[in-house]
């Protein structure tokens, strides 16, 4: 049998109890069927029984990296788009709400970022374009291999936007980063794009303070180390480089600049005056995930650079 999961990190619970659908694949044969109709019996306890989808066992292993990979695609699609706003002076999060309201397209995963994390996204993708040059589909492979690539892309344009915005430097600049984790109400960094981004501005020589409210230092480090190949040993005074801070507000003190990573619903209520009072001028706000009331912070005195805003 086959019996993918379709449950998001944060929402665990809630989607077990309350699924949008159960999928069970098996052989399609009598002990096959038999056996499905046996694990759909289980779940038929709490969930309807037209939300019960029983295909083959293909169909079943496929529907979970499609549905992934479709979710992915769309935060690439609206984050290439967030790239033509900038150049053009469009808003993408007017041009996301314009497009959301076609119920054929509908609004969900359509909040333009610093791109997608976690441990699923890319990892089932990466299995889909294996399948597709796997059977000989290679423009399909590349098809989908451009999510990823375009993900990629965003991080990395994030970044060099920070650099070029700041004089084309950061070489010794206190960088505040609010937010670790790939999304929020997790401590989870596996992938996250906050990394990335930590990553290259260390590479600049940047001075890092990092606060996130659920995120381990420990944890960090082991991510960094799996994923980028970064430890102290292979770049020496990382360690020094990175600061771990207790809550936004000292991450913040003397900062040049900070970044919003995560999605957190504290940052958007944080004491921006007290923040602005305490941090070197001119003092740079780069919101990645476009969560905070950029036209108050501008009155306050930041200047503000947001993904897909105009500047």
């Amino acid at each position: 049998l086959s019996n993918p999961e379709f449950l998001a990190e944060g929402t665990a619970m809630e989607d077990l109890k309350a699924p949008d659908r159960v999928l069970i694949g098996g052989v399609q044969d009598e002990d096959g069927i038999k056996a499905a109709e046996t694990l759909v019996s289980v779940y038929a306890n709490w969930v309807p029984r037209e939300q019960i989808l029983t295909t083959n066992l293909w169909s079943s292993e496929l529907s979970k990296l499609v549905a992934n990979a479709f979710l992915a695609q769309r935060v690439s699609s609206i984050n290439s788009i967030s790239a033509l706003c900038e150049a053009t002076g469009a808003d993408v999060n007017e041009i996301s709400r314009a497009v959301g309201i076609d119920q054929r397209i509908g609004r969900r995963f359509l909040n333009s970022s610093i791109g997608f994390g976690g441990s699923c996204f890319q990892k089932d993708i990466l299995n889909l374009v294996y399948l597709c040059e796997t059977y000989g589909l290679h423009e399909c492979a590349e098809y989908w291999n451009q999510v990823i690539v375009m993900n990629d892309y965003q991080k990395k344009r994030f970044t060099e936007k920070m650099v070029s915005s700041m004089f084309n430097t950061v070489t010794g600049k206190k960088i505040a980063i609010l937010g670790y984790a790939f999304k929020k109400d997790t401590g989870d960094v596996r992938e996250t794009p906050s990394m990335f981004v930590v990553r290259d501005l260390v590479l600049e020589q940047a001075k890092i303070h990092v606060f996130d409210p659920q995120v381990k230092r420990e944890d960090m480090w082991i991510e960094m180390d799996y994923t980028c190949g970064m430890t102290e040993k292979t770049h020496p005074g990382l360690d020094k480089a990175v600061t771990t801070s207790p809550d936004a507000y000292s991450a913040c003190d003397g900062a040049h600049a900070f970044a919003v990573l995560t999605e957190w619903d504290e940052f958007k209520t944080l004491d921006f005056e007290r923040i602005y009072k305490g941090m070197a001028k001119p003092a740079f706000v780069f919101d990645g995930r476009n969560i905070l009331d950029h036209a108050k912070l501008r009155e306050i005195g930041f200047e503000v650079h947001a993904i897909g805003k105009p500047d």
